[in-house]
């Protein structure tokens, strides 16, 4: 086991406060630390693999987040929540059902992003929890999942919904969730977290559209990771998305708002413009 899952374990069993790690530009340089107190105390090093406090400090007003990580793939789950499944009248699988969204969709916390000029069709947002690897995995037991597993973030997994069956020979899932901009998450990548004990919550334009429970989930993060592991190897900053339950709309205002927050992780909060709006930043 590494140091740095070491001392995570160590944290949790002493019911240490969640550590809240974030990536960040600065006057022209990038780099990562944790938050506390409004202030990041800058680290050196490799986030998975012992980073050390440099010394330094800046506070978090004067610093633009970054996505928390750089994934080498995001893997986003369908049907795996109790609640919507039974909306939807859909059997509860007997393996996760998952896609893969294009790393290259990854958007910053804070971003405003455009709808894609090549669709004109609904556009959905989807919050949900974030899975964040932080040891090389392959072929794990859901009982050792939890050592491989960094922490967790916010989501909002963007979907262009009907180019999905626009099709009727081939469910372009892939695509309808691999836009520039269609994988915003953050803004911290937090550490020490029970997810059964969250809650997601998410809010288009100021009200509140969805808020469940991550213990209605139907493969739970730990059996995720294993399950996933034994299909390919997930690697230190891969993103899993864990699918997303009632709730789920359109995105149809002109300029629009979208905020997804999770107790002990915060609030990812991202821009979203129509065709013929200006974006910003």
């Amino acid at each position: 086991m590494s140091d740095t899952a070491t001392r995570r374990m160590a944290q949790q069993a002493r019911g240490e406060a969640t550590t809240r790690w974030v990536r960040f530009s600065h006057r022209g340089s990038e780099g990562f630390g944790t938050v506390a107190g409004g202030a990041v105390a800058v680290h050196g090093g490799d986030m998975f693999a012992g980073a050390q406090p440099t010394g330094e400090t800046v506070p978090l007003a004067e610093v633009t987040l970054q996505a928390p990580t750089v994934p080498s793939k995001i893997i986003a789950l369908w049907n795996n929540f109790h609640a919507l499944a039974g909306k939807l009248s859909m059997p509860v699988p007997a393996e996760p059902l998952y896609l893969m969204k294009a790393p290259s969709c990854v958007a910053a916390p804070g971003l405003t992003i455009a709808r894609p000029p090549s669709y004109a069709g609904r556009v959905v947002y989807e919050g949900e929890l974030g899975i964040v690897i932080g040891r090389r995995c392959s072929r794990v037991s859901p009982q050792a999942a939890g050592e491989f597993i960094f922490g967790y973030t916010c989501v909002n997994d963007i979907t262009a919904l009907d180019l999905i069956a626009a099709d009727p020979s081939f469910a372009q899932w892939v695509r309808a969730k691999s836009f520039d901009g269609f994988g915003p998450f953050g803004p911290v990548l937090a550490t020490g977290l029970e997810p059964r004990e969250l809650t997601i919550r998410t809010v288009l334009n100021g009200q509140e559209r969805q808020n469940y429970p991550v213990a209605d989930m139907i493969f739970q993060p730990h059996e995720l990771v294993s399950r996933l592991s034994h299909d390919m190897t997930l690697l230190p900053g891969d993103l899993i998305c864990c699918g997303t339950s009632l709730g789920v709309g359109t995105i149809k205002e002109k300029l629009n708002t979208i905020e997804v927050t999770i107790d002990g992780i915060g609030t990812l909060a991202n821009g979203f413009v129509q065709e013929g709006s200006t974006p910003g930043s």
